[in-house]
């Protein structure tokens, strides 16, 4: 038998960072997953995540990004963005805000690997990887798992970080609503023809965005291309020929031709976003709570967020009293739910105005893009917005150190 302060569901970048941050406020945590724990990086990864200065902030805090191998973080300076139908055009710089930085594009095993190696280095943690888990029975007082070889764990709390797909979502039968993006990821890494100068670069094309992020070898970046279903099929079935010219057109040649360096992988999109994140002693977090299209990369920074923030609202053992939980974990749930519904909605109305070539909206796209490019104040506020530094941060996500 298994006994914790905490289980932890889900031994993903999320899962993880939450586990270490409530270890280190002092609970025993197991973390249970179904899957390997130590991943092999050789060529890039195709998953990918644009981490923001909150995100790196919060891995620091934890360990898990000086764990990780800091030779394959691709740190970018720089973005642009463009309207491929109109003339719309914005760069973000983050030296006009006195940061070194925007982000980081790192891969998501990497990400995962240094938090791994910080957890095993952890004494409040237990970790069982290679896990699947049989049942559940979410009490009043404690959540009793039983895993797939017999097993009990009993714990006061039950953390599910267990992916979009959550196993603990469905077995509570906790709601969610969502809708199909009809759009498809189809995400690549690629070799350029001229360095990618450390700057990340998105086109909306009239089909969905096409994100070229910079990886840290100076001539290679990792795509992400949000499309039509029947395009995305088309993307990844044509001659590797065929597509090079095809991204190599969609990007204006920004980075000089173009050459696939890998296979090609396509990923539907969907939105979802559960109605209820508490239940007894079970809280949701990450992709078990919410996804959303990637267009704005910000589905890793709000899982990190929600970690983040779960361990602000639980500072010690002592709060798993009933009542002093169950407070704690309402503020957690109404914090969380508030920002994830504000980025839901926010990317559902940019899905629809860089969506298709109507004048009206090209004219709205162009003029938008002109005039937040020309004004250095709203600038400020979205770089600020983007590194992940305005609004109600947690402890972990604000800067200790320089950026």
């Amino acid at each position: 038998m298994h006994s914790a302060d905490v289980t932890v569901i889900g031994g993903g970048c999320v899962g993880l960072t939450a586990a270490l941050g409530l270890a280190q406020n002092g609970f025993k945590v197991i973390v249970i997953d179904k899957g390997k724990d130590i991943a092999e990086l050789t060529e890039p990864e195709l998953r990918v995540s644009a981490l923001s200065a909150a995100s790196e902030n919060i891995l620091k805090k934890v360990n898990g990004w000086q764990k990780a191998n800091e030779q394959r973080f691709s740190a970018y300076q720089t973005m642009s963005v463009w309207d491929k139908d109109s003339f719309g055009k914005i760069h973000f710089d983050s030296r006009d805000i006195g940061h070194g930085r925007l982000g980081h594009i790192i891969e998501n095993n990497n990400v995962r690997n240094g938090l791994i190696e910080a957890a095993k280095q952890e004494n409040n943690i237990t970790l069982l990887f290679n896990t699947g888990v049989k049942s559940i029975h979410n009490g009043e007082e404690q959540v009793l798992l039983t895993l797939e070889d017999g097993l009990p764990v009993v714990s006061k709390l039950l953390i599910a970080a267990d992916g979009a797909n959550s196993w603990v979502r469905k077995q509570l039968n906790l709601a969610i609503t969502f809708s199909d993006y009809d759009h498809h990821a189809v995400v690549a890494t690629i070799d350029v023809a001229e360095n990618h100068q450390q700057c990340a670069r998105q086109v909306f094309l009239p089909d969905g965005p096409l994100a070229l992020l910079p990886l840290w070898q100076e001539n290679q970046c990792s795509i992400v291309w949000s499309t039509s279903p029947e395009h995305a099929k088309e993307l990844v079935e044509i001659p590797e020929e065929q597509f090079n010219r095809a991204i190599t057109a969609a990007t204006d040649s920004v980075v000089g031709p173009i050459s696939l360096a890998s296979e090609r992988v396509s990923i539907p999109l969907t939105m979802r976003y559960a109605n209820q994140w508490l239940d007894k002693r079970v809280v949701l977090m990450g992709d078990a709570a919410h996804t959303i299209h990637p267009l704005a990369g910000l589905g890793m920074n709000l899982g990190l967020l929600d970690a983040a923030s779960i361990v602000d609202v639980l500072p010690n053992p002592e709060i798993l009293v009933d009542s002093k939980l169950q407070q704690a974990l309402r503020q957690y749930e109404r914090w969380r739910k508030s920002e994830a519904q504000t980025f839901i909605a926010a990317m559902a109305g940019l899905k629809e105005l860089f969506a298709g070539s109507n004048p009206v909206k090209k004219l709205i796209r162009g003029a938008g893009l002109a005039l937040t490019n020309s004004t250095p104040m709203v600038k400020d506020k979205i770089i600020q917005q983007a590194m992940g530094l305005s609004g109600g941060l947690p402890k972990l996500a604000k800067t200790v150190d320089s950026l």
